[in-house]
């Protein structure tokens, strides 16, 4: 049965929502009238699943919860593609096995916010059809759009502008997700705000293919004080799969400015009138709780404290075999995996953010007398052993 509760359905337009195409109230009456919608969100597996798309597939979890059916679209085809949101430079086109190695533990991980034994979700992949496609087929389908709707995207503007190529591929790439709309006959797809340009797309081929109103909701995006979203090229990526304790560290380390967004995008809770690290603490342990369960963040938080707060050691520790006696100390950062290169060890270093033994290291040249039990430290989160 749908679910049809007035504050409910208020809950769900609003909470995290920018922006809802036609029209937030359009919206409202279909949900109120009871009608079943089919809805969907589209992930292409072009790497690991992050709090970015928590906040999205909570959304998908509110509308589940109404009764209404939800789709998870893994985008195998449209990876190989690769969406040009956003990039200033043409992105590396993904093989397809690529694609389906990214996306392997997804579903896994999507379990943690959807309910995967309720029979209103399921899992679709766009290559099926996609890779049926007639060059008839795509005749058809591309006549439906111009050249000018296409360009008015923003990054391909600025491309022009500097003399950078806008290749065939990318530029279709909108085409190839709205075409997933009118397959799969939804009612609504959602996304972040900054897919708004595609899912539009989306709405004006259903029109013109089966005469049919799709909505869009744009939800708002998780981004740091200056605008920029939270991903690997920032440097501020929290991955679904990282660590309770990489989660709890690396969310304890956000500006301040971005705690009331990330209690509206990934949690049920409330802003807490409380000082922003007591905030943050809450924060992170109710991420941690959602991705994993009370008991990994409590254990999180425990850890932080011994670490940070006294300025201890962590409770685990990773251990590295070294069978040198002595040993130069980018190599042995590299060796202990706390760094991926020499020159990232050497930058690390003079910026006094190594210990050995609790001790600050200022030469990047010094050779080590290796000890067993001897602790490395990078940053504030990073720790070796060797033994």
């Amino acid at each position: 049965m749908v679910n049809t509760n007035p504050e409910k359905i208020r809950e769900v337009l609003t909470r995290g929502v920018e922006k809802i195409y036609p029209s937030r109230e359009a919206l409202e009456s279909v949900l109120l009238s009871g009608k079943k919608m089919r809805l969907y969100n589209g992930i292409d597996p072009t790497g690991k699943l992050h709090l970015g798309h928590l906040a999205v597939l909570r959304k998908l979890r509110q509308f589940q919860d109404l009764g209404h059916e939800v789709i998870v679209l893994i985008g195998d085809f449209t990876a190989m593609i690769g969406d040009p949101t956003d990039k200033l430079a043409v992105r590396k086109s993904l093989t397809r096995k690529q694609a389906s190695e990214n996306a392997k533990n997804y579903k896994k991980q999507i379990g943690k916010i959807l309910d995967l034994e309720k029979s209103n979700i399921k899992f679709l992949y766009n290559e099926k059809w996609t890779n049926k496609l007639r060059p008839s087929d795509l005749l058809e389908i591309f006549s439906r759009f111009t050249v000018a709707r296409l360009l008015e995207r923003d990054m391909f503007q600025n491309r022009i502008k500097e003399g950078r190529d806008v290749l065939l591929h990318e530029f279709v790439y909108p085409v190839f997700q709205a075409y997933d709309s009118v397959t799969m006959d939804v009612d609504l797809e959602i996304g972040g705000n900054d897919q708004t340009f595609n899912m539009m797309r989306g709405r004006d081929l259903m029109k013109k293919m089966k005469n049919k109103e799709k909505f869009v909701m744009a939800l708002k995006l998780l981004t740091d004080p200056s605008g920029k979203k939270m991903g690997k090229t920032e440097g501020n990526f929290v991955a679904l799969d990282d660590s309770p304790k990489e989660m709890f560290g690396k969310i304890m380390s956000w500006p301040d400015k971005m705690l009331l967004s990330g209690f509206e995008l990934l949690t049920n809770l409330s802003f807490p009138k409380t000082s922003p690290m007591e905030a943050k603490i809450k924060l992170a342990k109710e991420i941690i709780t959602i991705c994993y369960n009370k008991k990994a963040a409590d254990l999180a938080e425990k850890e932080f404290g011994k670490v940070f707060k006294e300025g201890g050691l962590p409770l685990k520790i990773p251990e590295i075999i070294i069978k040198e006696k002595t040993l130069g100390v980018l190599d042995m950062l590299v060796r202990t995996k706390l760094t991926a290169s020499k020159s990232e060890a050497k930058r690390l270093i003079l910026q006094r953010g190594v210990k050995i033994d609790g001790q600050i290291q200022e030469d990047w040249q010094k050779t080590v007398k290796i000890k067993k039990g001897q602790v490395l430290q990078v940053g504030k989160r990073k720790f070796a052993r060797i033994i």
